[in-house]
Order: structure tokens, then C-alpha cells, then sequence
């Protein structure tokens, strides 16, 4: 330990396009996943763009714990800009042979000196329920936030004809509202219109998690998007609109890897606006999200997604679908 130094990582995530080999993080990545996470891999260009921003706009950086010439671990740190300025997000990886050795020890007082160089307060980090992360988190103080429980839904065994009649029975209580959709970028003239509904997602319930409301702008769905550009990830959006107002009043979003979806998808937000809520938006809106998204990307045999336990509603609709449980996740907390 005594050769160990932590040292700026940014730089080596560059080149957007370069191999998994190249990066010493993104190496430590798919090395530290492999051992701690079944679920689908973020790509090289995904986690290289992770690596620059966050996917709400936050500013990151990373720093490798070195020990001469090899990466024993590292850490990512976003700090988000628009809102929730006493918060860093980080996540903590250590090299799966270099565990028990005090790395991770090391990256979080690292860690937690440069949140507080950034004049934050709390810092907020994820980890399966049953993985080394949790250990890791109760052992150096950190409280559970929220858990969340990740589902998957098998598009090869799912009951399509089911699906279709439940879609069906959904929408005669949605009458008064139509669908739009489109893959990729938001059209520039219905970015208002998104960064209202994305303002939706502020009444997810988030446990005891310390964090206040996020601010959504056209600018910052555009930069959220161009994110998601250079992360070579696609998006399929359907919004709904409610015909005699003409105002948005709900939306979900699937995203897949463009150029390496290998056979999964990821189920992003789904909200519905509190004046249009109570008449299965929700259930209508992912329905034909997944439809949709199906026929567009035939190669994709799994989709997973996020449910906070403290959403009884979401997670009806998704075990409606017939997502199944695939784990769970804490999101724990410490005050810096």
C-alpha cells in the first residue's frame, strides 16, 4: 500500500470510440461488474460518457487508485450543477483482487475530501442488497436511503396477446388523450414540452434520500440527450397528450445501446402528471412504449427496470406486464 496514489482518471476516458482496453477505469469496470452485477454492461462509450457528465447534466470526475502501474480501484464523482448543489453522487469500484486491502477505504476519504472541496454535504452512493458495496457501506457509516428493486421482462416469453387485451381494456379509461412517439433526439419544438414532463418525475418517492427537486429546462433535456448521443445509446419516447387542452401529461422512455444492444434494453422514466393521474396513463403509455419499441428492435430479448419499493403503483403496472424480480439495490446516504 505504501506505492498507492490517487490520481485524475478524466483523462483517460477521451476518446469516445477507443477500445475497453484503453481506459484503466473502464478495464476496473467491466472487471469489478462482472463479479457484482448480473444485469446488462454499459458499453465503452457509455461508460466513458458516464465518465465526463452525468445523465442529468451533473459535472464528474474521476480518480484511479494506482499502485505503480496497475489500477487497484477508483472512484466517480458527479456533482450535479442545475439543483441539489449539497450532493455528490459517487461510484466506488475496487479492483475484485485488491479487495480487503483498505482501496476502498482509501477512494472513499478521497472521495470525501473532494466533495467537500465542492462545498457538498451528503454523499450518495448504490449497491446490490447482497454484494461486497453494502458491507462496505454499513462498515464506514453510511445509511440506506431507499431500496430499489430491479425487474426484467423476458420480450421471447412474454404473453404478447395478453399485453395487447390489457392494453386494450387500459385505454377506455384514458379516452381524451392521444400518443405521440419518435426515436431518438426530442424535436426541437416539443422540448418544452419534455422538460415539463421530466419536472413529473420529481414526485417518484425517494425514501429518506436528501434530495430536493430537480429543475428541468429545454436546455437541459438537450444536454441530457447529447449525452445519451455520445454514450451511443438510442431513445424511444412516447408522450401523452391530452386532446382538448393540448398539454403533455405523461411519458416513458426505453434506451438500448445502438451499436451493441447485446440482447438488453434498459426501461427508463415513466411519469404521469398529477392532474392527468387515475386513468391508467401510466399503463397505457408503457404498453405502447414496449409494443412499439419491440418492433423497432427485434434483437433485444430483455428489458430491465428500476422500481423504488416505495412505488406500489409502478411496480403493479410492471408485475402487470410480467416483469419479474431480478434483485434489489440500497442507495445509501452519508452526511460529510
Amino acid at each position: 500500500m505504501h506505492m498507492m496514489r490517487v490520481v485524475p482518471a478524466a483523462q483517460e476516458e477521451d476518446d469516445p470510440d477507443g477500445p475497453a482496453g484503453h481506459s484503466p477505469l473502464a478495464g476496473l469496470y467491466a472487471v469489478s461488474r462482472a463479479c457484482d452485477d448480473p444485469g446488462p454492461a454499459m458499453s465503452w462509450r457509455h461508460f466513458a460518457a458516464s465518465v465526463r457528465s452525468g445523465s442529468g447534466g451533473e459535472r464528474a470526475e474521476a480518480w484511479a487508485a494506482c499502485d505503480g502501474d496497475r489500477v487497484a480501484g477508483g472512484h466517480i464523482l458527479h456533482l450535479p450543477q442545475d439543483d441539489n448543489t449539497h450532493l455528490a453522487l459517487l461510484r466506488l469500484m475496487t479492483h475484485p483482487r485488491r479487495r480487503r486491502e483498505g482501496v476502498g477505504g482509501m477512494l472513499l476519504d478521497h472521495a470525501i475530501g473532494r466533495a467537500r472541496d465542492e462545498g457538498r454535504r451528503v454523499l450518495i452512493a448504490e449497491a446490490p442488497a447482497d454484494g461486497p458495496g453494502t458491507a462496505f457501506a454499513k462498515a464506514r457509516g453510511f445509511s440506506p436511503a431507499s431500496t430499489e428493486t430491479r425487474l426484467v421482462l423476458d420480450l421471447r416469453t412474454a404473453d404478447w396477446s395478453g399485453l395487447e387485451l390489457l392494453r386494450a381494456r387500459a385505454v377506455r379509461h384514458a379516452t381524451g388523450y392521444s400518443l405521440e412517439r419518435w426515436a431518438g433526439p426530442t424535436p426541437d419544438d416539443l422540448l418544452g414540452d419534455m422538460a415539463r414532463l421530466a419536472e413529473g418525475m420529481n414526485d417518484e418517492p425517494l425514501g429518506d434520500l436528501a434530495m430536493e427537486d430537480q429543475r428541468w429546462t429545454a436546455d437541459r433535456v438537450r444536454a441530457r440527450e447529447e449525452m445519451l448521443t455520445r454514450a451511443g445509446l438510442r431513445t424511444y419516447t412516447v408522450i401523452a397528450r391530452h386532446t382538448a387542452g393540448g398539454e403533455p401529461a405523461g411519458f416513458t422512455q426505453l434506451v438500448v445501446d445502438a451499436e451493441r444492444p447485446e440482447g438488453w434494453a434498459r426501461q427508463g422514466a415513466t411519469t404521469v402528471l398529477a392532474p392527468h393521474r387515475g386513468r391508467r396513463l401510466g399503463l397505457v403509455l408503457k404498453l405502447a412504449g414496449i409494443t412499439w419499441f419491440r418492433a423497432c428492435e427485434p434483437s433485444v430479448e430483455r428489458v430491465i427496470t428500476w422500481n423504488s419499493v416505495a412505488n406500489p403503483h409502478m411496480l403493479a403496472i410492471n408485475e402487470a406486464m410480467g416483469f419479474e424480480v431480478f434483485d434489489t439495490w440500497y442507495q445509501w446516504q452519508l452526511d460529510i
